[in-house]
């Protein structure tokens, strides 16, 4: 039997917690293609219900940042995801992925490539 605990998020500020969530991508990043876990600290309950999860991805060649919305009743919309994409996603726009008909879930990410570290092409 597994234990999942979630918390709900404190009555601090969304410029707080993003902070937070950024802080924990960048000192824990995912290394690809192997590490896919992901911990509690890149994810936070706001008091409505959102659950924002954020994460950075690195390979050799390229970084991923990766913020994900999702509720239980509903697709989270456009203003609360955009509210915080602008203090998650830094360096450029994340463009959002396609999602399964009926889900209550956003999947938002900014590839940032590292041409420099790219083989060259054939």
């Amino acid at each position: 039997m597994v234990s999942v605990e979630f918390k709900l998020g404190s009555m601090g500020t969304i410029e707080a917690e993003a902070a937070r969530l950024r802080s924990a991508a960048e000192a824990k990043p995912m290394k690809l293609p192997v590490n896919r876990r992901i911990d509690e600290t890149h994810h936070h309950i706001t008091a409505d219900g959102l659950s924002v999860w954020y994460t950075i991805q690195v390979s050799p060649h390229s970084r991923i940042q990766e913020a994900v919305f999702e509720r239980s009743d509903r697709m989270p919309g456009d203003e609360e995801c955009n509210r915080w994409l602008a203090l998650l996603v830094t360096d450029g726009e994340a463009v959002e992925a396609p999602s399964m008909p009926g889900s209550m879930t956003r999947r938002f990410e900014l590839f940032e490539r590292d041409p420099e570290r790219e083989a060259p092409l054939a």
